[in-house]
């Protein structure tokens, strides 16, 4: 066919095909590039991992049940500390302090991933304590003893709850709650980005 073709004729035919070859090369290269803008998109997704990890919030992950006794006495001195008299108290405690994560505190910058090698590094707030409370139904008074000459003092019951309370948390962190906290979390928050598809996850947390 080529032979019936004046010169002319064959360099023009040539020509379009070479200008059709580099236009579909370009697009191919364009369609590859798009192709890379989609996965460098999804590399992006930190935000979503973010959500994803805050959606958790407080992440209560170790539970202690604590029983205390409390003793709180009054010493009191009257007529120019001629007599001395004292109002005790003795209280049972109990209950419970809830250690974990707060995941709230988690910023964006606190996450990096990456899809295309399925990667995620997680920067992670301290566990603490998160909550703990008296159970109002097993706490009370054991017994409660005042001089003849000392004055009731009436807050003495309130002092003797908030020293047991604040005596729990102490016991619950020298047993190792926050421990126990960090290892639980740990474990959760791998099994969770796991399966979001990541395989490589390191979790780096705060002290």
């Amino acid at each position: 066919m080529l032979s019936c073709m004046s010169p002319r004729a064959v360099q023009v035919l040539v020509g379009a095909a070479f200008a059709a070859c580099v236009a579909a090369a370009f697009f191919a290269g364009r369609w590859r590039f798009s192709e890379g803008n989609e996965s460098g998109y999804e590399v992006r997704s930190t935000p979503g991992v973010v959500t994803a990890i805050r959606d958790l919030s407080r992440y209560e992950t170790t539970n202690f049940h604590v029983e205390k006794v409390v003793e709180v006495t009054d010493d009191q001195v009257h007529l120019w500390g001629l007599v001395q008299a004292k109002d005790a108290l003795l209280l049972v405690a109990v209950g419970d302090v809830t250690a974990g994560v707060d995941l709230g505190k988690l910023k964006d910058g606190d996450v990096r991933s990456d899809t295309a090698t399925r990667s995620v590094h997680v920067k992670l707030p301290a566990p603490e304590i998160l909550t703990s409370a008296l159970d109002e139904k097993a706490t009370h008074v054991y017994s409660r003893s005042t001089d003849v000459l000392a004055a009731r003092n009436e807050q003495l019951e309130g002092v003797a709850r908030q020293t047991a309370e604040e005596d729990m948390r102490k016991a619950a962190v020298d047993a190792g709650v926050l421990r126990r906290a960090r290892e639980s979390g740990d474990r959760s928050l791998r099994a969770l980005l796991g399966s979001m598809g990541f395989e490589r996850i390191e979790l780096e947390w705060g002290e």
